[in-house]
């Protein structure tokens, strides 16, 4: 009707943003942060207690440093299961701007990094059942045999172990110089996001 606004020309006019939903964070949890570097420690440990001990001549000093590589390799795996599931659960922060194939390098990096430290520990713990060795965790608990006790077999799996165990350093080692590089030459947050500490 004459005199009347159309109500079209109040449709046309754009509308207020919608209220977002808070935006993540740069930087990862304290959760986050604490299991990373919890797990980069154990590895380093266990990795180097492996390479000290495996030419070592039989003794009881073989069999306790033995005794204490099985825990740490048992440690890594519930960390890194733990991890995974704080992952799955908890978005991490946005990936930092870098070319495509940097960026695909980094996922198949990480992907390969958790796949190493979840079966690592596994052909470990199938390697000494093979061997006829319970896994006696902290000398409190007990855990089942993986596999059936096969003298063969435990050769076979002591030699995937120390493949496994040698890949998963050479790829930690990549993961730290790619970190590096981010930091030092192009300057980006890469490396300060897993060095943040902010509440979970």
């Amino acid at each position: 009707m004459p005199g009347m606004s159309s109500p079209l020309g109040s449709s046309t006019q754009s509308l207020p943003p919608a209220i977002d939903a808070p935006a993540r964070s740069p930087i990862y949890t304290r959760t986050a942060v604490a299991l990373h570097w919890l797990v980069a420690l154990v590895i380093a440990c266990g990795f180097t207690l492996g390479a000290y001990m495996v030419d070592l001549h039989a003794s009881p000093t073989k069999v306790r440093l033995f005794s204490y590589h099985k825990w740490i390799g048992i440690t890594v795996l519930g960390l890194v299961l733990i991890r995974s599931v704080w992952r799955l659960t908890h978005a991490p922060p946005p990936e930092v701007p870098m070319p495509r194939w940097q960026l695909r390098a980094a996922r198949a990096t990480h992907f390969l990094l958790y796949a190493l430290m979840i079966v690592t520990p596994l052909c470990g713990w199938m390697y000494t059942s093979a061997a006829g060795y319970p896994v006696v965790y902290l000398k409190l608990w007990q855990l089942p045999d993986l596999v059936h006790k096969n003298k063969e077999l435990a050769d076979q799996l002591a030699e995937v172990h120390g493949f496994l165990a040698w890949t998963l350093f050479w790829v930690v080692l990549l993961h730290t110089a790619a970190a590096l590089k981010h930091h030092f030459v192009d300057r980006d947050s890469t490396l300060k996001r897993i060095l943040a500490w902010r509440r979970s």
